[in-house]
């Protein structure tokens, strides 16, 4: 995959990421609770696109920052948000120059070419106890079912659970590891 590639996608899907949003609140709420996502944390979202979970952030009390490599992407979310500070950039290299306490990596993980660079990168910008997630509202067959359309030349499979742990293992204590009909989530806490 090509970075260059993976931003072209994004850039053209911008204007209607939104109408073709598909959206499981109480999915999303178990997501952020085993994140530890609470008031008076800081977060960084990583691959916030247009800023799908910026009002989950904002209902539960914390500063939320958002990074994505799609300039288009990080338009919208700023036009939708201006209250959050959204940058444009590859995540590797990106992130503010400030720890976070929770890091969030929503429906976007096989857009990531190099998965270990990236977990290695943002376990860097973890405050001691902080945690960092992977998690998908859907589960790990329907997302590469999903991604083997017009996604294809832009995303890889989603890795097994246990490899994505494992990855983890290296740089976090994994707490949380769901893989079923409903969901996807890894989350480990340095």
């Amino acid at each position: 995959m090509d970075k260059n590639d993976i931003i072209e996608f994004f850039d053209k899907m911008a204007s209607g990421w939104d109408a073709d949003l598909v959206r499981d609140d109480a999915v999303i709420g178990l997501i952020l609770d085993n994140a530890l996502v609470t008031q008076g944390k800081e977060v960084l979202d990583v691959a916030c696109g247009t800023g799908v979970l910026f009002p989950d952030y904002l209902a539960r009390g914390v500063r939320v920052t958002g990074v994505d490599i799609a300039p288009e992407m990080v338009k919208a979310a700023k036009r939708k948000f201006p209250q959050v500070e959204v940058l444009c950039g590859d995540a590797e290299t990106a992130a503010p120059d400030r720890m976070f306490d929770c890091i969030m990596i929503y429906n976007a993980f096989p857009h990531f070419p190099d998965p270990e660079a990236v977990i290695a990168a943002l376990s860097k910008k973890l405050k001691k106890g902080g945690t960092l997630t992977v998690a998908h509202g859907a589960s790990r067959a329907q997302i590469d079912a999903h991604h083997k359309g017009s996604a294809s030349a832009v995303s890889r499979g989603l890795m097994h659970e246990d490899e994505l742990e494992a990855l983890f293992s290296k740089y976090l204590t994994v707490t949380v590891k769901i893989s079923n009909g409903r969901m996807y989530q890894v989350t480990g806490r340095l």
